[in-house]
């Protein structure tokens, strides 16, 4: 029987009067058993001797700035797995779903769906016997528009207006810096691309300024995000050191910028705070070029530039003989190169560890073309998703601490001897690691920042 089922298609609008929900975009898909919904702030209390939980939503997509608060009879708690293969503990609320002439109870987990792209998904239980799907179609029951939304909404509580954020760095096409634009305005704050080479800046003892193409004043921004690249990183580091000198938040310092682009002083760095790295070598004369090889346990071997990155600089020397080739071109040129072991058995691939804030968020496992003996995404290797193991975790949280890093991309290679770190980018793209991973690295970045923020104000 068919005829008194509600068609609905693969998106629709539905409300939750008992919630104060009035209208809400969800995603219909049978394949979920479970219904979700989006929340934020989630705590149970009783209430006349019974189960319940208070929440906050976003309920407009994109829009963190519009803010419901909620509460509801809490039914369970319920190990949930996601799409993804997360598993999270949820809680369980049951209200009224309303659409069109129809309504009916259902139940829904609560849960942070920030990073998806609906803030309700209506699963397979709560259409049971009551609902038909057309996956060809959408609002099958009406739709509502932007201007309708500012309206229903128009009296909902605003989220406090949200922090002046510049991202400092040179390409603003870029995807990286695209994403962390998007991340902070989808999160409430203000945002600025800052091209480097269009700042400049007063030094002065009372009054120091950055200016501005155009000569608008920089000082009044609550905090930096340095994405410099390794060609202006003493220009790069020199602006957000006066960014430092007028108190605002840079989320990498410059100093923790300017020791991770000086690959041997960071090695050095890592080794004091106990890192494992691949045994390393580095002299200034070429008569040690023999002695300098035997030290790294001889061919093959790895000659790196200093200033080397995203793989430019690095070179494999097979032979004892293309080693000494190699180490006195370097040299000739008058160029600074480290000489490295050569870890044969990590078969071109190596481990991307992403550290916001003392915490590896995301992982990746990056292989190099067949070939090339060092993985990189950025000259057409692959990425895919991996669980890093506890020490491979300790490592890369360790070396983030080491360098001062609150955001840095750890890369760390499997060996014989163990996980070893291979180096620590102060401007990780986030590229790779998002598409391979579907998680909003950028967004973590931002709430990074907040996180300061609030600190600093349960201080004051």
């Amino acid at each position: 029987m068919t005829q008194n089922k509600v068609v609905f298609g693969s998106e629709e609008w539905f409300s939750f009067p008992e919630l104060g929900i009035p209208t809400i975009k969800a995603r219909v898909d049978s394949g979920a058993k479970t219904s979700a919904l989006h929340a934020i702030n989630i705590t149970p209390f009783l209430k006349d001797g019974a189960n319940w939980v208070k929440f906050d939503i976003n309920p407009i997509q994109n829009n963190l700035k519009t803010v419901l608060h909620c509460e509801a009879p809490l039914v369970d708690k319920r190990i949930v797995k996601s799409s993804s293969g997360f598993r999270e503990q949820r809680y369980v609320i049951q209200t009224t779903l309303d659409i069109g002439d129809d309504r009916w109870p259902i139940e829904m987990t609560l849960t942070n769906r920030d990073s998806m792209g609906f803030r309700m998904l209506l699963g397979r239980e709560a259409m049971s016997g009551r609902v038909l799907v057309d996956p060809e179609q959408i609002y099958m029951l009406g739709q509502s528009t932007t201007d309708s939304l500012k309206e229903i909404y128009k009296d909902a509580e605003k989220a406090a207006t949200g922090l002046r954020i510049g991202v400092l760095a040179s390409n603003p096409e870029l995807y990286s810096n695209k994403r962390i634009m998007e991340a902070g305005e989808m999160r409430g704050h203000e945002m600025h691309f800052l091209n480097i080479k269009e700042c400049y800046m007063k030094l002065d003892a009372t009054k120091p300024e950055i200016h501005y193409r155009g000569g608008k004043k920089l000082n009044d921004l609550d905090a930096i995000i340095p994405r410099i690249r390794p060609s202006i990183t003493f220009y790069g580091c020199a602006l957000t050191r006066q960014f430092e000198a007028l108190k605002v938040y840079c989320l990498n310092s410059s100093t923790a910028i300017t020791q991770s682009r000086d690959k041997l002083f960071s090695l050095q760095l890592l080794l004091n705070h106990g890192v494992e790295i691949p045994t390393t070598g580095f002299a200034n004369s070429p008569l040690d070029t023999d002695d300098l090889i035997k030290m790294v346990g001889g061919p093959p071997l790895i000659v790196k530039l200093l200033e080397g990155t995203q793989g430019k600089g690095v070179v494999i020397a097979e032979t004892k003989k293309a080693a000494e080739s190699v180490i006195n071109a370097f040299k000739s040129l008058n160029a600074n190169i480290l000489v490295q072991e050569f870890i044969k058995e990590a078969n071109g691939k190596d481990i991307r560890c992403f550290v916001i804030d003392g915490k590896v968020v995301a992982a990746i496992q990056r292989e190099a073309l067949p070939g090339e003996f060092r993985a990189n995404i950025h000259l057409g290797g692959t990425a895919s998703i991996i669980k890093p193991t506890s020490e491979e975790k300790r490592i890369a949280i360790k070396a983030a601490k080491a360098m001062d890093l609150k955001v840095a991309g750890v890369d760390i290679i499997r060996s014989s001897k163990g996980p070893l770190l291979l180096e620590v980018n102060s401007s990780p793209g986030l590229e790779g690691i998002e598409g391979a991973t579907n998680k909003d690295i950028a967004g973590e970045m931002i709430k990074a920042i907040e996180k300061n923020f609030k600190l600093n104000k349960n201080r004051n």
